[in-house]
C-alpha cells in the first residue's frame, strides 16, 4: 500500500480516539457485547450503527482517501501501458515495419477479391483491376465463371480465380514464371503448368463463343454498316492483317533458324487476325513461322480453305454497277486480290483518281485491323515478348486474342496502342488455282472504285 496513504490514515485514527474516546476502532469498547462472527465494531455496519459522528467522519474521510489512492494506482498504470507509450516520444530507433504481403500471394489476392474490393466505388476497382489484371473486375469475373469448371476437373491444388488471375498477371504485364514464382511463393513449373492449362482452356472452350465469323444477317448487317459509315465502300466484313510475335529464347535447328526470323530480325510466330469495325477479332490464326509472308499464312488458314471452298457463303448480296458483291474483306497489297479479299490498286499512288480513291478508302477500311492489333499488343503484353516455349506460343497468343474480344465486348477503356513498324514487302503473286477467284476480284474492284467516285464527285 501506499506509504502516503497509510500516514494519512494513521493520523485519521488519532483523530477518532480524540474525537471519541468512548470507542475504539481497533479494540472493543469495554461495555460492547463479545464480536460475533457477523458483526465487529470495526466492521463497516458497526461503523454506521454508532451513536457518535466521529465513526461515520472517519468511514467517509477513509472510503475517499482509499478512492484517490486507488484512482491514483490506476492512473499510473495506464501511463506505463502500450497505449501512453505510443503517445509519448521513443527515441529509440524504432524497428521497420515487417515488409507488407505482396499481390501475388493468395491470400493477398483473396483479401482484394473478397474484402477489400467492395469498399472501392466501381471505377476506382475497376482501374485497380485492370493495373493488376488487365481488365476490370466484372470482366475478370466473366472468364473465372467461364473456365471454373473445367479448372476444377483438374484437381488443381489452388483456387480457380486465384489462377486465372495468376495467369492474367502475367500475360498483362509480361512476366516471366521464375517471377510470377518469386513473388507467389510458389514452383516456377507449377506457375508454368498453370499458365499452359489457362491459356489452353482460353484458346479452345473459349474461342468458339468469343471469336465468330459473321454469319447471321443481322451482326453481318451490322459489321457491313459500320464499315461504310467509316470508308464508304459497301459489304466490306471485316479486314486482315498479320504481325510477327517476338519468342525470347528460340532454341532452333540451324536448319529452320532463318524460317521464324520475321522481316524485323528477330525470332517469331507470325499471327494473322480478321477484324470488324469494333475491333473485334472474328478470326485468328497462328500457323506460320515468323519469316513466312502474309500471303502464305493466310493460303495456310483454315479462313482461306472455307472461303475458296464455298464453306462460307454471306448471303447479303448488293448490286454494283451490275456485279454482285457479296460481303468481303480487305487488306494490304501483301495479300493477294480476291473475289472474296480487296487490296489497293497500288502501293505507291499511281492509279487513276477513282483508283486512288479507293486505294484510300480501303486502307482507312484496313487500319480498323491495325489499331486492333495494337490494343492486343498493348493490353497482354507478354506478346511484346513471349517468354513460353515454342510448343505453347500459339495457344498463348489464341488466348490474349480471346480476352481482347471479351475488353472489347465489354467496352473497356482502350489504352495507348502499340505501334509495329510499317508494312513493306512487294504485292502477293496469285497462284494458278485462284486465278478464277482474280479475275472475278478484279473486275468487282474496278466496280466498286468507279462507283465509289462517282457517288463522292457528285457530292
Amino acid at each position: 500500500m501506499d506509504e502516503t496513504f497509510l500516514l494519512m490514515l494513521s493520523n485519521l485514527l488519532h483523530l477518532h480516539n480524540s474525537l471519541d474516546p468512548t470507542t475504539s476502532l481497533l479494540s472493543p469498547a469495554s461495555s460492547s457485547p463479545p464480536p460475533s462472527s457477523s458483526s465487529s465494531p470495526s466492521s463497516p455496519s458497526s461503523l454506521l450503527s454508532s451513536s457518535s459522528p466521529a465513526p461515520l467522519l472517519f468511514f467517509t474521510l477513509a472510503s475517499l482517501l482509499s478512492f484517490l489512492a486507488t484512482s491514483s494506482s490506476k492512473k499510473g498504470h495506464q501511463n506505463s501501458s502500450p497505449l501512453s507509450k505510443k503517445r509519448e516520444p521513443n527515441l529509440s530507433p524504432s524497428p521497420s515495419p515487417p515488409p507488407s504481403s505482396s499481390h501475388f500471394s493468395l491470400s493477398a489476392f483473396r483479401a482484394l477479391s473478397t474484402d477489400h474490393i467492395w469498399s472501392l466505388d466501381a471505377p476506382t476497382r475497376d482501374a485497380q483491376w485492370r493495373s493488376l489484371y488487365g481488365l476490370s473486375y466484372p470482366v475478370f469475373t466473366t472468364v473465372v465463371d467461364k473456365l471454373k469448371p473445367f479448372i476444377a476437373a483438374s484437381n488443381l491444388s489452388l483456387p480457380s480465380d486465384y489462377a486465372v488471375a495468376m495467369v492474367l498477371s502475367r500475360l498483362s504485364h509480361g512476366y516471366s514464371a521464375k517471377t510470377i514464382a518469386s513473388r507467389s511463393s510458389l514452383d516456377p513449373y507449377l506457375v508454368s503448368k498453370i499458365t499452359n492449362m489457362v491459356t489452353r482452356l482460353l484458346a479452345t472452350k473459349l474461342y468458339p463463343e468469343f471469336i465468330k465469323i459473321p454469319v447471321s444477317r443481322r451482326r453481318l448487317i451490322e459489321t457491313t454498316q459500320g464499315f461504310e459509315e467509316l470508308t464508304s465502300l459497301p459489304n466490306i466484313c471485316g479486314a486482315i492483317d498479320g504481325s510477327p510475335i517476338k519468342v525470347r529464347g528460340m532454341k532452333l535447328d540451324r536448319n529452320l533458324m532463318n524460317s521464324f526470323k520475321c522481316k524485323y530480325g528477330y525470332d517469331s510466330v507470325l499471327l494473322q487476325v480478321v477484324a470488324d469495325h469494333r475491333k473485334i477479332f472474328w478470326d485468328v490464326c497462328v500457323k506460320a513461322p515468323g519469316g513466312a509472308d502474309d500471303a502464305t499464312h493466310f493460303r495456310d488458314s483454315l479462313l482461306y480453305n472455307r472461303l475458296t471452298s464455298g464453306d462460307i457463303v454471306w448471303d447479303k448480296v448488293i448490286n454494283v454497277r451490275g456485279h454482285p458483291v457479296r460481303p468481303f474483306i480487305v487488306g494490304d497489297w501483301c495479300y493477294p486480290l480476291l473475289s472474296f479479299l480487296m487490296t489497293p490498286f497500288s502501293p505507291d499512288g499511281a492509279g487513276t483518281p477513282a483508283q486512288n480513291l479507293f486505294d484510300g478508302m480501303l486502307m482507312k477500311g484496313r487500319s480498323v485491323v491495325v489499331e486492333a492489333m495494337g490494343l492486343l499488343k498493348t493490353r497482354w503484353k507478354i506478346l511484346q515478348d513471349l517468354n513460353v516455349g515454342l510448343n505453347h506460343a500459339p495457344q498463348t497468343i489464341v488466348a490474349c486474342c480471346v480476352l481482347h474480344n471479351l475488353c472489347q465486348i465489354a467496352r473497356e477503356p482502350e489504352p495507348e496502342i502499340w505501334k509495329d513498324p510499317d508494312e513493306t514487302g512487294a504485292p502477293a503473286r496469285v497462284l494458278e488455282s485462284e486465278k478464277q477467284f482474280y479475275y472475278f476480284g478484279e473486275s468487282l474492284r474496278q466496280a466498286l472504285a468507279d462507283d465509289l467516285h462517282q457517288r463522292l464527285s457528285s457530292r
